[in-house]
């Protein structure tokens, strides 16, 4: 009897499965095979989704001539006084993440320096953003690799507007290697030092002249926290921006200095279709949950959030990841 018993409950047990699998195997038909969830859009207003028009970029790259242009200027933003009054210096603040920051941080009440390496039209154009918010920016071109350049664009802005609140160091150098023996001395060592050799050139700079209060907000990765095989000596040094983060955020805390990182996964940029073959640009983001890249303006309020002291006054050593669900 207890065999029988047990045979008629396993037969139960078949049945319910088979009605869960035509359940779901209806389900899926009506769905079809090529039905898919669109991408999230769940922002104050519409972005764009892969696929993207074929495009490859000359490094450093060019906002002016990327297709579709990246979305920076935030009209949703409504300001109210979270910098009044400070002075940030902001690397790589030409384009992407960083002329986003340097908008909201303007909209704020911040007067912005804008360091980048040569691009001169992209630069203008976030000095024009700046203005229209009311508030005064400063072109620092430079390479961040170079230390004497460092100490100067520190020196320009202290001389320029009499003190340094925030520093956001934000510039980086990526591009991709098929794999370890790919991967060139000097392509290796031109990551490492605009990476991290800026990172902390800039920092050791701009600390003499910071005063309680005070923040430093580093740019780091999704690859520093997850790694990426075809980027390397890039996961390395984000993950590297990352250990900094908390390090300098633990030695800075006697001088009232608050150091954190935001730590993006993918963000349609210039850095983008500069780094990958025309074929992946036009994917990019779409292997995210969201199925899509975020916008610089949907990063650049963690960086007005970790900045402020209204908004982050007991946050220090912290890494904020924005990577769209992963």
């Amino acid at each position: 009897m207890a065999d029988q018993k047990h045979d008629e409950t396993a037969a139960d047990a078949v049945e319910q499965q088979h009605r869960i699998q035509q359940q779901v195997d209806s389900s899926d038909q009506e769905q079809g095979d090529g039905a898919k969830p669109g991408a999230m859009q769940a922002g104050a207003r519409t972005y764009p989704v892969p696929p993207f028009p074929k495009q490859h970029q000359a490094k450093p790259g060019d906002e002016a001539i990327l297709e579709p242009p990246p979305m920076y200027d935030a009209p949703f933003w409504r300001g109210s006084g979270k910098l009044e009054g400070m002075t940030a210096l902001i690397t790589g603040g030409d384009s992407g993440i960083g002329r986003a920051v340097a908008v909201l941080f303007a909209r704020e009440g911040a007067d912005v320096a804008i360091s980048y390496l040569s691009e001169h039209e992209d630069a203008e154009t976030t000095r024009l953003a700046v203005a229209d918010e009311g508030r005064r920016c400063l072109l620092l071109p430079g390479d961040v690799s170079d230390e004497a350049y460092c100490q100067h664009a520190v020196e320009q802005v202290v001389q320029e507007f009499g003190r340094l609140d925030v520093l956001v160091n934000n510039a980086a150098f990526q591009y991709h290697a098929a794999g370890l023996e790919d991967l060139t001395s000097e392509h290796f060592d031109t990551t490492l030092k605009t990476n991290l050799y800026g990172y902390f050139y800039m920092a050791r700079a701009a600390v003499k002249h910071m005063k309680n209060g005070g923040a430093i907000v580093n740019t780091g990765s999704v690859t520093g926290i997850e790694g990426s095989a075809e980027l390397l000596d890039y996961s390395m040094t984000k993950g590297g921006i990352h250990a900094f983060t908390r390090a300098l955020g633990s030695s800075l805390v006697s001088k009232g200095i608050r150091v954190n990182c935001v730590a993006p996964g993918p963000v349609w940029t210039p850095l983008n279709p500069s780094e990958r073959p025309a074929e992946q640009v036009a994917t990019f983001g779409a292997n995210t949950p969201m199925k899509r890249p975020a916008q610089p303006e949907e990063i650049a309020p963690a960086y007005v959030f970790l900045a402020s002291p209204q908004c982050s006054s007991y946050i220090t050593g912290e890494i904020l990841p924005i990577i769209g669900g992963y």
